[in-house]
C-alpha cells in the first residue's frame, strides 16, 4: 500500500514537472504577431537563416539551444509634417498627413523587420518610418508643382506612397494608406493662386451667368417663337377644320340640294303622272262624252244620211231608168224619123235657153272686160289669147285667181 502512495506521488511530481517545463517550452504566437526562435538554422525562401519565425501558430522552444522574441504586426499611425519643404518652381510648402504603416508579416519582407527591428520598441519603428515618410515626402514634393500638390492631393497621396513604398519595404515595413490632409505655405503663393483661381472662378461664373442669361434669352425667344409657331399651327389647323366643316356642310347641303331637287323632280313626275292619268281619265271621259255627244248623233245622222242618199238614191235610179227609156224611145224614133230627126232635136233643145242666151231674163252686171287679141296677130297672139281665156275659164269655174296668186308669190310692187 505504501508503494503505491510512493508510486501515485511520484507520477503526480512527475506530471507537474511536465507540465511546468511544456508551460515555459511552449509557445503559442497570436495572429497579430510573430515569434522568432533563434538559435538554430533554418531554411527559407532565399536560404538558410539563425532562427525560424512562428505566425498564427504554437511550437517548442529547445532549451538552451534558442531563445524566443516576438515582433508586433499591428498597425500603427504616423503624423507626418513637413515645413519649408521646396516644391519645383521654388516655392517653399508646409504639408500635414496621417499615415498608417505595420510590419510586414510575408516573406521576404517580415525577414527584413526582423533584422532591423527585433527587440526595438515601438516608438523607435514609429520614429523611423516617420523620417522615412517626410524624406519621401519632400522628394515627391521636389517633383511637384504648388498647383499640382494642392489641386489633386489623391494623386500626390499616390505618388508618395510609389516613391516611399521601395525604402518602406527594405525595411520590412508596409505603408498601409498615406492621406494629405493640409497643404499650405508661408509666403502666400497658393493664397494668391486662390485668389486667381477665385478671380477666374467668378470670372468664369460671371460668363457663364452671361451665356446663361443668353441662353435663357435665347431660349425665351425660341419659346415665343415656338409658341408663335404653334399658335399658327393652330390657327392653321383651325382654319384646316373650318375649311373641312364648310366642305363638308356644303357637302351635305349638295346632297340636300340634290335629294331636295330629286324629290321636286319625283314629285313633278308623280305630279305629271298624275296629271297624265287624269288626263287620261278625263280623255276617256272627254272621249265618251265626244262619243255620247257627236259620234252617236254624227253616225246617228250618218246613218240618217244614208237612209237618204239611199232614198235619194232610188229616186235617181228610178228616174234615170225613166230617163234611158225615154231616150231610148227617143232614139228609136230618131233613128225612125232620119234627118229631119236631128233639126227637129237641136230646134227643141234650143229653144228653151234663148231666152237665158239673150240676157232678156236678167241683169248683166260687167265686172271686169278682159280684151282678147285677135287671130292675125300671129301664133304668139294666139297662145295668150289661150291663156288668158283658160285663166278665166278656170276663175270662173273654180274662183282661183292664177295672176293674183302669181302678183302674191312675186311680192310686193315697187314704184
Amino acid at each position: 500500500m505504501g508503494i503505491i502512495i510512493v508510486l501515485g506521488v511520484t507520477a503526480l511530481i512527475v506530471f507537474l514537472v511536465l507540465v511546468l517545463i511544456v508551460r515555459n517550452l511552449l509557445y503559442v504566437s497570436t495572429p497579430n504577431e510573430a515569434l522568432i526562435f533563434s538559435g538554430r538554422k533554418a531554411s527559407g525562401a532565399k536560404g538558410d537563416y539563425g532562427y525560424r519565425v512562428v505566425r498564427g501558430g504554437r511550437s517548442l522552444r529547445v532549451p538552451l539551444l534558442e531563445r524566443v522574441n516576438s515582433l508586433d504586426l499591428t498597425m500603427f499611425t504616423i503624423d507626418v509634417e513637413v515645413r519649408n519643404a521646396y516644391s519645383r518652381g521654388g516655392i517653399p510648402l508646409n504639408v500635414v498627413g496621417v499615415a498608417n504603416v505595420k510590419v510586414a508579416g510575408e516573406e521576404p519582407l517580415l525577414n527584413n523587420a526582423i533584422e532591423r527591428f527585433l527587440d526595438r520598441p515601438r516608438p523607435e519603428v514609429m520614429r523611423i518610418a516617420k523620417e522615412t515618410l517626410e524624406g519621401n515626402l519632400r522628394g515627391v514634393l521636389a517633383q511637384l508643382t504648388p498647383e499640382q500638390v494642392n489641386e489633386d492631393k489623391t494623386r500626390f497621396a499616390q505618388s508618395l506612397i510609389e516613391e516611399a513604398g521601395h525604402d518602406m519595404h527594405r525595411m520590412g515595413l508596409a505603408l498601409e494608406t498615406l492621406k494629405i490632409q493640409n497643404v499650405a505655405d508661408d509666403v502666400g503663393y497658393l493664397t494668391s493662386i486662390g485668389r486667381i483661381r477665385g478671380s477666374t472662378v467668378r470670372q468664369s461664373a460671371a460668363i457663364a451667368e452671361s451665356n446663361a442669361q443668353a441662353d435663357a434669352a435665347v431660349q425665351k425667344a425660341s419659346n415665343a417663337m415656338s409658341s408663335e409657331v404653334a399658335r399658327i399651327d393652330a390657327d392653321l389647323e383651325i382654319s384646316r377644320q373650318k375649311y373641312k366643316k364648310r366642305i363638308a356642310d356644303a357637302t351635305s347641303k349638295r346632297v340636300a340640294m340634290i335629294a331636295e331637287a330629286e324629290g321636286e323632280v319625283f314629285a313633278t313626275i308623280a305630279q305629271v303622272k298624275a296629271e297624265i292619268e287624269r288626263q287620261g281619265a278625263r280623255a276617256l271621259q272627254v272621249q265618251r262624252q265626244l262619243d255620247a255627244e257627236v259620234v252617236q248623233p254624227a253616225e246617228a245622222d250618218r246613218k240618217a244620211a244614208e237612209e237618204n242618199a239611199r232614198g235619194a238614191a232610188a229616186t235617181i235610179v228610178e228616174q234615170g231608168k225613166a230617163q234611158a227609156s225615154a231616150l231610148k224611145a227617143l232614139v228609136e224614133q230618131y233613128k225612125k224619123a232620119g234627118n229631119a230627126a236631128r233639126q227637129v232635136l237641136v230646134l227643141q233643145k234650143l229653144l228653151p235657153l234663148v231666152g237665158a242666151l239673150s240676157g232678156g231674163e236678167a241683169v248683166v252686171t260687167i265686172k271686169k272686160l278682159t280684151v282678147l287679141p285677135s287671130g292675125s296677130a300671129g301664133e304668139g297672139a294666139s297662145f295668150a289669147r289661150r291663156a288668158i281665156a283658160t285663166a278665166e275659164q278656170l276663175r270662173a269655174a273654180t274662183g282661183i285667181d292664177i295672176p293674183a296668186i302669181t302678183q302674191r308669190f312675186a311680192g310686193p310692187k315697187t314704184e
